[in-house]
């Protein structure tokens, strides 16, 4: 009788005094190859993580190696974030710093990475540039680290992983900020690297998976079940009612809220836009889209007041031509904004009530005592969405699900006349992707304006109106939600 390839006993796990993982019992067998799905919270990451050995339980673990294989006697975990360090071997950024880094070279450049990397693991350069280029990522070869979107962040971390070809690989939320094509490439690698023995753990609810995929589970009640595939997670919302200051409309400065008149951005010798022409009016809703690369992130970075070229473009933003005397704090008093990268550099420190009242003053923390008004404020979001019992939680504390809530509210809390949703569901299960796009319509019905920005065609709000694409920094196409295209 063959020996399981993974066998874990009695498997037990608390975080922040919560039970997670309860007397676990799990077998994983040669050739098998699992997706572990469900709801966010109930503890995948977690077990992900105390099989690679990352975090600390109570329990046995047991991972049988093939000792006559080539590939490395080793499990490796890809998380769902990718953690990077500047030259000094600090991770302290800051949010604009993206933006503002390339005079200063503060992080290592992608090529430098990945060659270190492969001195690290022994591994012969040769053999990663066709995954470079299956994942559309070789002509980030000199861009820094910190000057990555998330979606390309995700694709260093799969470059290494998909080169080392560890006999055991788990890779949580594998298709994070991944457009269309590279996730379609991405399935094709992880068939060929299994076909050569690499058994995979995805952690994920996604429906386009790899045909190497043979088994699924979830984690229920801290046990992890197996499965026949992984059920649908929509279910029928019943939405509270809406806060009373909500329901008025944004008191508008213009009603023209964005206009670009031939905007370049170029970093050296590379264009990341080129000849943006693009007008957002008042109480319209936005879909951006592109690739990855396509220069999204940057274009929002315009609009947010974050990106310093944007004084060297023809610019207006609220009515106002950029560089006409106001502050990067007087235009973020008009915006609302949920990004991945906002997410990773906000306060870690900061409880979930602070959090949302931070809006107020566009921190990435609460540093000053707030007045009664917008106290009382605070608390109707909280309620209105069923956050009332983790108000005085860390922000970390809470699933990825909760944390998006909470960053949803707070972008909301002063009601703004923009609100810019760049991927607000990367990592969201099925039912909590569904819960958060109704709470954006149900917020947008007031007459706010709306950028989102998602790849998925199927988990966007339905008061999207409008779409942008971009391809290689270029407008490919700016259309109405009937393709009717836009004079």
């Amino acid at each position: 009788m063959f020996k399981p390839f993974v066998h874990i006993q009695h498997l037990n796990l608390s975080y922040h005094n919560k039970v997670v993982l309860k007397d676990l019992y799990w077998e994983m067998n040669i050739t098998e190859n699992y997706v572990i799905g469900g709801k966010s919270g109930t503890g995948k990451t977690s077990l992900a993580k105390a099989i690679a050995g990352l975090i600390s339980a109570q329990g046995s673990i047991e991972i049988d190696f093939d000792a006559l294989s080539k590939l490395p006697k080793e499990v490796l975990y890809v998380d769902s974030w990718y953690q990077f360090k500047n030259l000094e071997g600090v991770a302290n950024f800051y949010y604009q710093q993206r933006y503002t880094s390339q005079q200063a070279k503060d992080t290592l450049t992608v090529h430098a990475e990945l060659v270190g990397y492969g001195k690290e693991k022994g591994l012969h350069f040769d053999q990663v540039e066709p995954i470079l280029e299956a994942l559309g990522f070789a002509t980030f070869a000199s861009s820094q680290l910190i000057e990555l979107s998330s979606g390309e962040h995700k694709k260093l971390q799969l470059v290494k992983a998909l080169w080392l070809k560890p006999q055991l690989l788990i890779i949580d939320q594998p298709y994070t900020g991944l457009d269309a094509a590279s996730r379609k490439n991405l399935n094709i690698l992880l068939d060929h690297i299994a076909e050569e023995g690499v058994q995979l753990i995805l952690i994920c609810n996604d429906i386009e998976l790899p045909n190497c995929i043979t088994s699924f589970a979830e984690i229920r009640d801290g046990k992890l079940v197996k499965v026949d595939a992984l059920e649908s997670l929509a279910y029928e919302i019943h939405l509270r009612e809406i806060p009373q200051f909500l329901k008025e409309s944004p008191v508008y400065s213009s009603q023209n809220i964005v206009k670009m008149v031939n905007v370049n951005i170029s970093y050296g010798e590379k264009q990341v836009l080129k000849n943006i022409n693009w007008e957002v009016k008042a109480g319209e809703k936005w879909l951006l889209q592109g690739h990855n690369g396509s220069g999204k992130s940057t274009l929002l970075s315009l609009v947010n007041g974050d990106h310093p070229q944007s004084y060297a473009n023809e610019l207006y933003l609220f009515g106002n031509r950029r560089g006409s005397g106001e502050s990067i704090w007087d235009i973020k008093q008009h915006i609302g904004l949920i990004s991945p990268e906002f997410h990773w550099y906000f306060d870690a420190s900061a409880t979930v009530w602070q959090s949302i009242a931070s809006g107020f003053y566009d921190t990435v923390g609460l540093f000053q005592q707030l007045p009664y008004t917008k106290s009382s404020q605070v608390d109707e979001l909280v309620a209105y969405f069923g956050l009332t019992e983790n108000k005085n939680e860390l922000l970390t504390a809470l699933p990825l699900g909760k944390q998006r809530l909470v960053l949803l509210a707070r972008t909301i809390i002063k009601n703004p006349e923009l609100l810019i949703l760049d991927e607000p569901c990367q990592g969201l299960d099925q039912q909590q992707t569904q819960h958060f796009n109704q709470l954006v319509d149900e917020l947008c019905s007031n007459g706010m304006t709306l950028i989102y920005v998602g790849h998925f065609e199927s988990q966007l709000p339905t008061c999207i109106e409008k779409r942008i694409l971009l391809e290689k920094g270029e407008v490919k196409v700016v259309e109405s939600l009937n393709t009717e295209i836009l004079s």
